[in-house]
């Protein structure tokens, strides 16, 4: 099914989203074992303890769960890595415009502003069902691959875009898998594709 890609905040899940081709976006999304239930809500348990800022507080436990490389980080393989890339850019300038983009090993970042009638929900979902397909059976594995649902914040300003771009391309230093973000095969730090 084809949504508006103008219809503003919804839910897809249990977490809220917005589509407009007016705004630039940032997209992260996981693989189905990188974070487990249990461990979602230990750490929601956690962060709800302490009080003020408890979404910053959560987002930024997340990333660090992430970032440790929990799950089977199946995307540390090239060719699963190679098949994400290849899946974001096949549309790109023509049903929207990647401005940044990394694959980490158990999840991803893109930073992407829809062109024309294309929602933003319908891209993320055509990315995951053709990715998950090729990957699993490049794999001979079956079941779910992606988390179901996926985060998604709204660009503000050239500022909010600048930090947001650095935040993609550094992910990997921040995790500890290499030294300079260029260095990153799997990112549009290492080449074309960025602004």
């Amino acid at each position: 099914m084809r949504h508006s890609p103008d219809r503003g905040w919804h839910a897809r899940g249990y977490l809220p989203h917005f589509e407009s081709t007016t705004v630039i976006q940032m997209v992260t999304y996981r693989l189905a074992d990188a974070l487990p239930k249990e461990v979602l809500e230990h750490l929601r348990r956690e962060c709800d303890d302490q009080g003020n800022n408890v979404d910053i507080r959560f987002r930024k436990r997340v990333e660090e769960w992430l970032d440790a490389g929990h799950g089977s980080c199946v995307l540390n393989q090239p060719e699963c890595a190679k098949l994400v890339v290849d899946a974001w850019k096949h549309f790109d300038r023509e049903r929207y415009h990647l401005h940044a983009w990394v694959v980490m090993p158990n999840h991803v970042h893109l930073i992407v502003q829809m062109l024309g009638n294309h929602a933003l929900s319908d891209a993320v979902e055509s990315w995951k069902r053709f990715t998950a397909t090729r990957i699993n059976r490049l794999l001979g594995r079956k079941g779910p691959f992606w988390q179901e649902d996926y985060w998604d914040r709204y660009v503000r300003d050239e500022i909010h875009f600048k930090n947001a771009v650095a935040y993609v391309h550094e992910n990997p230093v921040k995790a500890g898998l290499i030294q300079k973000a260029e260095d990153w095969a799997w990112s549009s730090a290492s080449g074309p594709g960025s602004d």
